[in-house]
Parts: C-alpha cells; sequence; structure tokens
C-alpha cells in the first residue's frame, strides 16, 4: 500500500514539472523564425505636417423647416363649361336614340332624339361659346336626318336612284342683260386676279356676272361654293397631277353645281356631267350595279384628261371648254365653216350653239366672282368639311348597311360616300369609300360575317344578359341558324354577333349557316317599315326637318337643301 502511493506521488511532481516547462517556453518574448521570413521589414513612418480637419456637425435642426404642406391647396381641375354639359347631355340622348333604332324600339328612339335637338336648341341666347353649341346641333339635326331617311326608305326598292337637278338647267338659253356699271369693275379685277386659266372682261362676262350678282343667280354661285369646300381638295390634287390649271374646278361648278348625282335634260351626270358614251371613251363604266360617271374621283381624273386632249387639240383653253359644251366636232364645224379658230369670234357670228356661247362666259364669271368673294358678299359662307374616307376594297358582294352598322354610321352616309353605287349591294371587286379612320372596325365586321353571306346577314352588337332565343325574337331568325352562324358561342356584351336575316327592305333568301336554302324575311324589318311609314308625321325625320328651320332662326349654319330632280335610271 505505501509503495503505491509513493508511486503516485512521484507521478504527480512529474506532471507538474512538465506543465511549468511548457508555460514557460510559450511565454517567451524572442523574435520567431516564420515572423522573420513571411513579413517585410518594417519602414519607418514619417511624421506628416498636414492637419486633420473635423468634419462639419450636423446640425440638430436640419429638417426644421420642412413642414409637409398638408393645408395648401389642390391643383384645380378645369371645370365644364355650360356648353359643354349641354353638349354631353344631347350626345347622351343621341346615342340612346340610335340604340332605340337599332333595337325596333321606334317612339323610344323619337323621344330621345327630341330630347337631344331641344337640348341645344333651349340653351341661352347669351351662353359661351355659343358657335361650338349651334355647329354641334347643326350636326345632330344633319345626323338624325340621314337616320330618318334609312328609316323611312327602308322599304323602298334599291333599284332606283335619286338625282338633283343640274344648276345650270335652263340658266344657259338665258339673254344675260349687261350692266355698264360692272364694266370698269370687272375689268380691275380681272387686271388684278391670278389665274392660270386666260380671264378676258368682255360684255359677256359682265352680263353673266350682272345675273349671278341678282338673287337668283347669287344663290346659285353661294350653293356650289359651299358644297365645293367637300371637294375642293380633291379636284385641285388630280388638276395638279395631270398639269392643267386649277381655275378648271369652276366646270364643275357650272356643269353641276358640286352634286355628283346631278343630272341634266341631255341625261349628262356627275361632277363633270359626262355623257355615257364619253365616259365608257375615258374608262367610267356603267352597270346595272354601278355608274363611275357619279365616283367624283374617278369622274374628276376621266375630266381632267379629256380638258388637257382637248386643249392639246384646240390649243386655246376658250375653243376647249366650248368643246367640253357641245363636243369636239361641233367646234371643228365651226372653225372648219368660218376659217377662225377664235371663240369670241365665233360666238359673234352665231355659228356655236346658244348654251355653248354662254358656257364660257358663265365659267370666267363664277372665276373671277369666286377669286373676289368679299366684292360680290361671297365671303362669310360657310363651306362643306372636305370630303375624307378610306378606301376598302370587296371581295364579295356586300352589303351597305352591313358596313354601316360596323363603322356605327348611318346608312345614308355611307351611301353619301359612295354616289357611283345605284344598289344597296356593292358587287365583287368594288372599292368603297367608307369614314375615315373606320377601317378596323370594317375587318373586323368582316371576319364575323363570311364572305358569301355578306350579301343577306347583317351584325348586332351583344348587350348585358341578351342570349340566342332573344335576338332570334328580335329578328325573327330561327335560334338554330343564329347559334349555328356563330359556333355555338354568344360573344360578350359589346361585341358583334353575326344574324342570318336580311336587312329592312331586301328580300334576298337568307341561307342557314349549314347551307341549307331556306327563305327567311326579318320580321323586325317589317316592323321596322311599318312603324316608320305610320309614324311618318311624328317621327324624327318631320322632327330634323322641322328644326332646320329653327336652327336658322337661332342662328345656326344652314346646310344647302337638294332638290331632287328624277326618280330612276338616266338613259344613254
Amino acid at each position: 500500500m505505501r509503495t503505491a502511493g509513493y508511486s503516485r506521488a512521484r507521478v504527480r511532481a512529474a506532471l507538474v514539472a512538465g506543465s511549468f516547462v511548457l508555460i514557460a517556453a510559450c511565454a517567451t518574448t524572442g523574435p520567431q523564425q516564420f515572423r522573420t521570413f513571411l513579413l517585410p521589414p518594417a519602414r519607418p513612418v514619417k511624421a506628416s505636417d498636414t492637419p486633420v480637419i473635423e468634419p462639419p456637425r450636423l446640425a440638430q435642426d436640419l429638417y426644421a423647416n420642412e413642414v409637409p404642406a398638408l393645408t395648401a391647396a389642390l391643383p384645380e381641375l378645369p371645370r365644364p363649361s355650360d356648353a359643354d354639359l349641354l353638349i354631353k347631355k344631347a350626345d347622351d340622348r343621341f346615342a340612346s336614340g340610335k340604340r332605340g333604332l337599332q333595337e325596333g324600339r321606334f317612339d323610344d328612339a323619337r323621344r330621345d332624339f327630341n330630347q337631344a335637338i331641344e337640348t341645344l336648341l333651349t340653351a341661352p341666347e347669351n351662353l359661351a361659346d355659343r358657335a361650338r353649341l349651334e355647329r354641334r346641333l347643326e350636326e345632330l339635326v344633319e345626323a338624325i336626318y340621314r337616320y330618318d331617311v334609312d328609316q323611312l326608305g327602308a322599304g323602298a326598292s334599291d333599284d332606283k336612284v335619286t338625282y338633283d337637278k343640274s344648276p345650270l338647267e335652263g340658266i344657259l338659253e338665258l339673254t344675260f342683260p349687261l350692266d355698264p356699271s360692272l364694266r370698269n369693275k370687272v375689268a380691275e379685277q380681272v387686271q388684278a386676279t391670278v389665274s392660270q386659266l386666260p380671264l378676258e372682261e368682255s360684255d359677256a362676262v359682265t352680263g353673266a356676272i350682272h345675273f349671278f350678282s341678282t338673287e337668283r343667280g347669287k344663290k346659285i354661285v353661294a350653293a356650289g361654293l359651299r358644297r365645293g369646300g367637300r371637294y375642293r381638295s380633291l379636284i385641285e390634287r388630280v388638276l395638279a397631277e395631270e398639269g392643267l390649271p386649277q381655275e378648271l374646278i369652276f366646270v364643275a361648278q357650272a356643269e353641276s353645281g358640286f352634286l355628283p348625282r346631278a343630272i341634266s335634260n341631255k341625261r349628262c351626270v356627275g361632277l363633270w356631267q359626262f355623257a355615257k358614251f364619253r365616259g365608257r371613251e375615258y374608262g367610267l363604266l356603267q352597270t346595272p350595279a354601278t355608274d363611275d360617271r357619279m365616283d367624283p374621283e374617278k369622274a374628276t381624273r376621266a375630266a381632267a384628261r379629256h380638258l388637257r386632249d382637248l386643249y392639246n387639240h384646240f390649243g386655246d383653253w376658250y375653243l376647249a371648254l366650248a368643246a367640253y359644251n357641245c363636243g369636239p366636232g361641233c367646234v371643228d364645224r365651226a372653225v372648219a365653216r368660218t376659217g377662225y379658230a377664235d371663240f369670241w369670234t365665233l360666238r359673234r357670228m352665231n355659228v356655236l350653239p346658244k348654251q355653248t356661247s354662254n358656257y364660257v362666259p358663265v365659267i370666267l364669271a363664277m372665276t373671277i366672282m369666286s377669286k373676289n368673294v368679299k366684292d360680290y358678299g361671297l365671303d362669310n359662307l360657310e363651306t362643306e368639311r372636305p370630303l375624307e374616307y378610306d378606301t376598302v376594297d370587296l371581295q364579295t358582294p356586300t352589303h351597305l348597311a352591313l358596313v354601316a352598322d360596323a363603322v356605327d354610321r348611318p346608312l345614308g352616309e355611307i351611301r353619301e360616300l359612295n354616289p357611283g353605287l345605284l344598289k344597296l349591294v356593292a358587287p365583287s371587286g368594288y372599292a368603297l369609300h367608307i369614314p375615315k379612320g373606320t377601317l378596323g372596325p370594317v375587318e373586323a365586321a368582316f371576319k364575323i360575317v363570311p364572305p358569301n353571306r355578306r350579301d343577306s346577314w347583317r351584325l348586332h352588337r351583344v348587350e348585358q344578359g341578351e342570349t340566342f332565343a332573344a335576338l332570334s325574337k328580335r329578328y325573327g331568325s330561327p335560334v338554330s341558324y343564329i347559334t349555328t352562324a356563330n359556333h355555338a358561342v354568344l360573344p360578350e356584351a359589346g361585341e358583334w354577333v353575326a344574324i342570318p336575316s336580311a336587312y329592312p327592305g331586301e328580300r334576298a333568301a337568307v341561307r342557314s349557316a349549314s347551307g341549307k336554302g331556306a327563305a327567311v324575311r326579318s320580321a323586325s324589318g317589317k316592323r321596322r317599315v311599318a312603324g316608320a311609314t305610320s309614324r311618318a308625321t311624328h317621327h324624327p325625320a318631320a322632327k330634323a326637318k322641322t328644326t332646320r328651320k329653327a336652327v336658322a332662326h337661332k342662328g345656326a349654319a344652314k346646310q344647302p337643301a337638294r332638290r331632287a330632280a328624277v326618280t330612276g335610271t338616266p338613259a344613254s
């Protein structure tokens, strides 16, 4: 036992001695070999003479002045004027009336149209921005009148065209009295007027100016100048492209008063009054469905080329104008008979028709007066807005009412843009004019209606809560037809749906979407015709027409009235 205890004491003593040795080794402060090997020798640090700049102290009240403007007034938004509010109210009633017409609610449509007009008619006379309100009033009157004409004419046959009487009908046979006091005035105007077409003062020209200064004659010139604003830019562009005097625009004013469906007693029609044979000579085609002589752009191009050919033949603008009236053969015979190639000489010798003898002076008189409007009291006329349109080439026969629905415009507006169309269905290949900026809606509508159904189907804009059954009841088309035409999917509210039903007044056979023939007449078409006819005296048409007088009384610009002269197709 003693030996074991002694051994343990010796072991403890050895451990304590080893610990002291280790502690002594770790506590040494001498340089170490690895530190000398890895670190570079220390460089002496030179004391810097530059004083250390203390950073600026931040103010304790740095944001004391940044008080949020909680009480500052908000920017004042522009407040609509009284005229803005009245126009908005009238436009809302007008839009409601259009929906009523589309849905066959004619009493509601008439009431809405009347309220739209009355809203603007009863505006105070001293209202600020009165002129803008009156312009909108006239626009609404014109739009309602167009819808009304479409409505009352829904059952009319589409093979009859209404023509306008040529403004110079019966005037060229007159003898214009001479006012000697006008001679000096006209001579001074001729000298001061810049014109590419030669102007000349003569007794014949002065007599024509005297006639157009009378009440009757001034109305003719004023009406032409008003309507001329619609076609002036088009005609000037074509004349410039053909290298002709710009003053030749007054040939169209003299011939038609800028009425694209004007017709003469010799059955010449259009802005430029082409006979059938002359129109064909210059590429103006005439078919049972179309007449290019009444297409303003095509007829203007043809007239420009015809006038250029006449000038190249005679070498004189007065003889060229005379030949435009009576034909180049007539002028050639007069020159050959007398030996004089001068219009005024031929006129004095009475070898030209009386109409032709007055025709050239009339054009010169209109040119002089139109270039000196202040001297003749024609400077305050409000001209019609320039004609603007897009063009879509039709791949299949297409009903104009389909296009009118697609662009949400009256059918009459589409027809006015296409006076060369004699039918409500435009033939395949026709270049159809549509309101400017509406090409997208038309193309979208064409995607809804199959190409071979665009002459007999119609469009409907879906409203909230409508069903196929409701559409069937409204348009008199079987539910199965409408369902199949739209692939059994009713579009969302606001989108178009195809309706296999003819537009009012049409008797085209409507076939089902499956291709089976079925003679289906539009029930809504019958109701629409009957309703419009029975309410002729109370329909918005009567209101629109009487409103025109009220508009004139209120001071609004009055649109020129058109006179329907002939109904039918002009003979050759």
